[in-house]
């Protein structure tokens, strides 16, 4: 895989994306066929304060891809990434997969970044990213949610930092947490949800675990709503958890 120059500013020109498009469609082509480039491929095209943490905040390729592969196999339409950083997630999964993405993310830095990167692979067709933070305006509905440790603070040394009205503290946490779960328990029967490291609460009752992968960084759960649980499985819920957010693996604390 060829080298390509990396770009500063999340605001590009159509000069850059002349001079990035044809490595970015290397990457591309070799996702589409099934292949899994090394993750600094892909990362090269991120803004340099944004690609040193991509190990620790963003989505690895591999889960991006198998989380395409499975909403791909079960005919899944829409999905939105709750918390979408740079727009690793959306933008990988979408050259694997044919589902439209949607990125909900509170730092306009990274909405700004997030939508240079879907430029430079030329998915905006079926990528978009919205600017707000969970429970201040309406999230978007989809047939399927990513959830991947969304709500730990980024720490990126650079202006990235500095986002007005971003705050995070224990009590924002548990607020945004509690809305991720009540958000599920409203969606509908058939709703699919991606767990990647947790999410720092729990999958509510009614949803039912159908696939997992152990062989990544750190497991990749799929979950299908199916409809108001028996009483007994209520109980386990709320005693137990399904999952709990996890810090397996170096990602978004």
């Amino acid at each position: 895989m060829p080298n390509s120059a990396s770009f500063r500013d999340s605001s590009l020109l159509p000069a850059d994306v002349h001079t990035l498009r044809p490595a970015a469609q290397q990457i591309a082509e070799a996702l589409r066929s099934g292949s899994c480039p090394a993750d600094r491929f892909f990362d090269q095209f991120l803004p340099d304060d944004l690609r040193i943490v991509s190990e620790q905040y963003w989505t690895p390729l591999a889960v991006a891809k198998r989380a395409a592969e499975w909403l791909d196999d079960l005919g899944v339409r829409t999905v939105v990434d709750i918390g979408s950083g740079a727009g690793k997630f959306c933008v990988a999964a979408s050259l694997v997969g044919h589902a439209r993405y949607t990125g909900l993310e509170q730092r306009r830095s990274l909405v700004a970044s997030a939508r240079s990167l879907a430029t430079v692979f030329d998915v905006r067709d079926r990528v978009s990213f919205v600017h707000g933070a969970l429970g201040a305006m309406a999230t978007p509905s989809a047939d399927a949610y990513y959830l991947y440790n969304p709500f730990g603070q980024y720490f990126f040394r650079s202006h990235h930092d500095v986002d007005p009205g971003v705050e995070f503290n224990a009590t924002r946490h548990a607020h945004d947490v509690a809305a991720v779960e009540q958000l599920l328990r409203r969606a509908p029967t058939g709703t699919y949800v991606l767990t990647y490291n947790g999410f720092g609460g729990r999958v509510p009752a009614g949803y039912r675990q159908i696939r997992i992968d152990r062989k990544l960084p750190s497991d990749l759960r799929l979950w299908r709503k199916e409809g108001r649980p028996p009483r007994l499985a209520i109980f386990a819920s709320r005693r137990f958890g399904p999952e709990r957010g996890s810090i397996a693996h170096a990602s978004k604390v």
